[in-house]
């Protein structure tokens, strides 16, 4: 966080890592960030940081800086600007969720947000009252969320071959060579990563367009290769690019050749489905059961004593209206005043207005 020659609070878009680190890490760096922030408000517990590599968070560190580089230069006491930071930061989210929905057409109450990583989920009330989303989506294990996805995810290798050549007089046979040698390829990667897959598919799609225009449509092709064939005729591409044309403008154009830009090679490794029924709860106590203690956070200008939740030991069901925090090994969890997080049967908190 800085100050512009303007005299404006600014959030980035340089990053300290994790090597400095925030300036509560003590690692070197001296330009508060979001995390001093939200430790100097109380969200996050410096006495217990996540991750277990750092003993405890220096929070008059992270206050004096907030001071010299904030609150100072915009007459701000010293939690004025820590919470100016974060509103700062909240904005930033919003204004780049903003642009994948509403200008794009899309009415963010229709989606939920899904923070995920040891701090996103500090700002999901934020974004949904800022964006106007419907709900977020908080899962069982937040910071490890990515790590979970390259273990469960399928497994996919895209290759591109560019054509540029009109439909009428293309080389099929060289065409069909291409996709063969192509998908040959793709699977011989996916045996040789030596993970167990379920099963291999393929998918091949052309882009394609009308001669003389400058956009294109892409074509999936309902073919699969046999006796090391994929069986590609014109006839199967141009009845595919017509379906495909009609379905996305609502009429085709007569009297106007077909060029194929380029192929599209997709070779799919599936994995054995994960059950996430396996992250449900099996705590059955109560809401109260899962309180470990209370302090002070600083929310909307003053401080509120906010109970903290161990949140692992959430039954399913369980709710808990804001201001509340949910603690882990791997994240915080912070619910704003009219939010209510509730447990979903996966062991997700769902965090939504309270009506």
């Amino acid at each position: 966080a800085w100050v512009d020659r303007g005299g404006f609070l600014q959030i980035g878009p340089e990053s300290a890592g994790s090597d400095p680190g925030p300036v509560c890490y003590g690692l070197g760096n001296d330009r508060p960030t979001v995390t001093d922030a939200n430790l100097v408000m109380g969200r996050i517990n410096g006495d217990k940081p996540i991750g277990g590599k750092i003993e405890r968070l220096d929070t008059e560190a992270a206050k004096a800086a907030i001071d010299h580089h904030v609150g100072k230069p915009l007459n701000l006491g010293i939690m004025e600007a820590a919470e100016a930071i974060v509103r700062v930061a909240n904005s930033r989210m919003a204004g780049a969720i903003r642009l994948v929905s509403i200008e794009r057409g899309h009415d963010p109450k229709n989606f939920a947000a899904m923070p995920f990583g040891g701090a996103g989920a500090l700002h999901s009330g934020a974004l949904i009252r800022e964006v106007g989303l419907d709900s977020a989506i908080v899962p069982r294990f937040p910071g490890v969320t990515s790590a979970m996805g390259c273990v469960i995810a399928d497994m996919r290798h895209d290759f591109v071959h560019t054509i540029n050549r009109p439909l009428d007089g293309l080389d099929i046979a060289a065409l069909d060579g291409e996709m063969t040698a192509t998908a040959d390829k793709g699977l011989a990667l996916l045996r040789q990563s030596g993970v167990n897959l379920d099963r291999l598919d393929m998918e091949f799609e052309l882009d394609m367009s009308y001669i003389g225009q400058t956009h294109t449509v892409p074509v999936p092709l309902q073919v699969t290769i046999e006796n090391n064939s994929a069986g590609i005729t014109t006839d199967i591409i141009r009845d595919a690019f017509e379906t495909s044309y009609r379905r996305t403008y609502g009429r085709l154009l007569e009297n106007i050749g077909v060029r194929i830009l380029s192929l599209r090679t997709a070779v799919i490794g599936r994995r054995p489905k994960f059950d996430l029924a396996a992250l449900r709860p099996t705590n059955t106590g109560s809401v109260d059961d899962t309180v470990t203690s209370e302090r002070q956070v600083w929310v909307d200008g003053g401080w509120q004593t906010t109970r903290i939740h161990d949140r692992l030991a959430l039954p399913v069901g369980a709710r808990i209206p804001g201001p509340a925090i949910l603690e882990q090994a791997d994240t915080t969890i912070f619910i704003d005043p009219g939010l209510v997080g509730e447990v979903d049967n996966f062991g997700n908190v769902i965090v939504r207005r309270n009506s």
